[in-house]
């Protein structure tokens, strides 16, 4: 079976797999996807895992450039799911992908209870040491409502993981440093047992490190 052939039997997984059944559009809980994510787990990748709040963009062009490290977005369901829009409506049997609510517009709708179960799942699953990279441009880069501060760091538990490792990302006039206050907050709430660090990395040297494919990730920060 060639890669592309591969692939195609996992997206086939994914799409088959048990979901939700029709629902209140703006009540569904985390836990109505628990049989998709039981139905397709993967391998934890131990030392590789990379999370990120506020800085999407550059992560995943990273990953996709260096393939050292690996986000939810790079898993099958989350590269499936990825930027999808869905939904239920009452008194009808379809899904839809129109007139969905949108991620703000209530807290149970269907796409942010997914991706707040799959985040649960993918922090649950954390191993060895561990990566984030946050925003340096923000003045509160560990941002108390985000999903990795409300759902994937409670996850996080040593023995299995050992070590969390900040990237702030920063730009030339930033002030945000890895001493900044919410930072000191993240690292309170960790696991005592784990191991925290924090570097700051300017965004153009990563950008200069994407760009350069010989150039190992280790250099990149």
């Amino acid at each position: 079976m060639n890669e592309d052939d591969l692939w195609k039997n996992k997206c086939e997984e994914v799409w088959n797999a048990p979901a939700p059944g029709i629902q209140d559009p703006c009540d569904v809980p985390m836990e109505a996807y628990d049989p998709l994510i039981h139905t397709v787990s993967e391998k934890a990748a131990c030392n590789r895992m990379l999370f990120w709040s506020k800085t999407k963009d550059i992560v995943h062009q990273f990953t996709d450039a260096k393939k050292c490290l690996l986000t939810l977005e790079d898993t099958l369901l989350g590269f499936v799911m990825d930027g999808l829009t869905w939904c239920s409506k009452k008194g009808s049997n379809e899904s839809f992908t129109t007139g969905c609510p949108g991620w703000l517009d209530c807290e149970k709708n269907p796409v942010r209870s997914f991706w707040n179960r799959a985040s649960t799942a993918f922090a649950e699953s954390a191993c060895g040491n561990v990566t984030v990279m946050l925003n340096g441009s923000l003045d509160t880069p560990f941002n108390p409502n985000s999903i990795f501060a409300s759902i994937e760091v409670k996850k996080f538990s040593s023995p299995k993981m050992r070590a969390l490792n900040v990237v702030l990302v920063t730009r030339r006039n930033d002030t945000t440093n890895c001493e900044n206050s919410s930072l000191q907050t993240l690292r309170g709430i960790l696991d005592p047992n784990l191991t925290y660090s924090c570097k700051e990395v300017q965004r153009s040297r990563i950008l200069d490190c994407i760009s350069d494919p010989d150039r190992p990730c280790g250099d990149c920060w």
